[in-house]
């Protein structure tokens, strides 16, 4: 495996005593010099203790609601060590909290913007009706509170939020504002899955940053792709490691960067065991020992130590244009003594396998450039495609230009094709992000949802978030079945805005 461009740079430090120096050194472009560089291979001292975004307690109503309150906010984070960032978060300096909801249960969001800008917060992953989903026609403006409510009515799944102001979901995300949303259900809990949040069963959200010497967070997009930085962040924390305590842990992986997409593995190469995928779990593990994935991809996976095991979790550079580079994410340290974790179940609580029956629909897309599908900018005011509820669909998704992914919101697909190609075993669960390479076609099993709404739509888009931004972004409404010829494909021209 290539390592990275050029000899090693040996900082000659104590690890204990001097991480920070090592740290600033590597910021100063010791082994790892900004742009156009290799990756920071070599060069972190991993001397930073693994943040695990706290849990969100919910206040429970009466009739059994789940309230969770939601704060947008400015704040200070020490992204380096000793070094404070202006950041925003949900309910803190950076990142937010975790939600956690069953199957079944009613939740009711407050969701309040003291940004001094306006927002709004996508429930990335969730089935839910189009006016709780939080894309660009559901704004919150400075000082004012947004409430969302629905019953979670999807498989077990770790799903995201993160904001979606059209134009500027970019930046609001690259500050920091990002959480996960973890959906449990009762079948998958009969499993015996790792579960114990933050210490068998644990959150790695993987983000790359830009930070000057100082501690600023730079905002100088790089053509093409936007935003994509030589500080990588797990759970807001650089150069981390986590302390093992069981036998098996697993690994809710979420790419929560910008644009850049990771080929993870472990430094040693050991096997490991995909177990889901952004929208639920697999019918049983695929076991791998490598695995990539694009912004807005989620993956679970269990992995296996042993005692004293220390091993570093890194991605490896790609072809691709947004994976260049070798980056050391986290080091595992594993205890002296292990206590004995659950064995990897042989199959899983698969929900059935996505289908599309005889004769489905087809629907063609053509991604061009950076900022237009099948030719058009994003209109907020325009409905591109209108889809009666309960359908299941074929998508094309055809890529001639460099690397882009796509996201469709509400909706479970499943990959049926990459050129024609099965995707890979661990990619064959169900899905709301796919990865599309350069020059390829990409055909989808989509599961469209039962919630109608002819007047509010839902997104499909590129999320690589510059692109998002640029206008390769389109609005699809699910309807009643058979009234499909009847909706308006124009939208009025105003935003629906909440205020405080």
């Amino acid at each position: 495996m290539r390592r990275s461009g050029g000899p090693r740079k040996i900082i000659c430090v104590k690890r204990r005593d001097l991480f920070v120096f090592a740290g600033l050194a590597a910021l100063a472009g010791c082994g790892n010099p900004g742009a156009g560089s290799k990756g920071n291979s070599g060069t972190l001292a991993f001397a930073n203790r693994l943040r695990v975004p706290p849990l969100l307690e919910p206040a429970v109503a009466k009739d059994g609601t789940k309230r969770f309150s939601l704060t947008m906010q400015t704040g200070q984070a020490e992204l380096l060590p000793g070094k404070p960032t202006t950041t925003w978060g949900f309910n803190g300096a950076y990142l937010g909290p975790t939600i956690r909801a069953i199957r079944g249960d009613r939740v009711a969001m407050r969701v309040r913007n003291q940004l001094g800008e306006p927002s709004t917060v996508h429930w990335h992953g969730m089935r839910l009706p189009a006016v709780m989903d939080g894309g660009p026609h559901q704004m919150i403006e400075p000082g004012g509170t947004w409430s969302p409510h629905w019953i979670i009515d999807q498989p077990a799944a770790t799903s995201w939020y993160h904001p979606h102001p059209h134009g500027n979901t970019a930046k609001h995300v690259y500050r920091g504002l990002a959480g996960l949303f973890l959906v449990d259900d009762p079948a998958a809990a009969a499993l015996g899955l790792p579960s114990t949040y933050g210490v068998d069963d644990v959150p790695l959200i993987l983000q790359d940053k830009v930070l000057d010497k100082n501690g600023v967070l730079r905002e100088d997009p790089k053509p093409t792709w936007g935003l994509m930085g030589d500080q990588i962040l797990v759970n807001g924390v650089y150069d981390p490691f986590f302390e093992v305590t069981t036998t098996l842990v697993r690994l809710r992986i979420l790419n929560g960067s910008n644009a850049r997409m990771y080929n993870v593995e472990f430094a040693d190469r050991r096997r490991f065991h995909v177990i889901g995928t952004d929208a639920g779990l697999l019918a049983a593990p695929v076991t791998v020992d490598r695995v990539q994935l694009s912004p807005g991809e989620r993956l679970e996976v269990l992995v296996e130590f042993a005692p004293r095991d220390q091993v570093v979790l890194r991605s490896v550079a790609g072809d691709n244009g947004i994976d260049e580079g070798d980056y050391e994410l986290l080091k595992f340290v594993a205890a002296d003594q292990l206590k004995p974790g659950p064995s990897v179940p042989q199959r899983l609580a698969a929900s059935p396998r996505i289908e599309t029956p005889a004769g489905a629909r087809e629907r063609k897309f053509k991604l061009s450039g950076s900022d237009a599908i099948n030719g058009r900018e994003m209109d907020m005011t325009r409905i591109d495609e209108v889809v009666p509820a309960g359908a299941s669909e074929i998508w094309q998704v055809q890529n001639p230009v460099y690397s882009h992914n796509f996201h469709i919101h509400e909706v479970a697909f499943r990959i049926l094709d990459i050129d024609g190609k099965e995707p890979p075993a661990y990619l064959q669960g169900p899905k709301d992000t796919v990865f599309i390479p350069r020059k390829s076609t990409v055909r989808l099993a989509v599961q469209f949802g039962h919630h109608t709404d002819p007047k509010t739509p839902y997104m499909y888009h590129c999320h690589i978030l510059r692109h998002e931004d640029e206008g390769m972004m389109g609005q699809f409404v699910i309807v009643e079945p058979g009234t499909e010829a009847s909706v308006s494909r124009t939208l009025p021209s105003h935003h629906h805005h909440h205020h405080g």
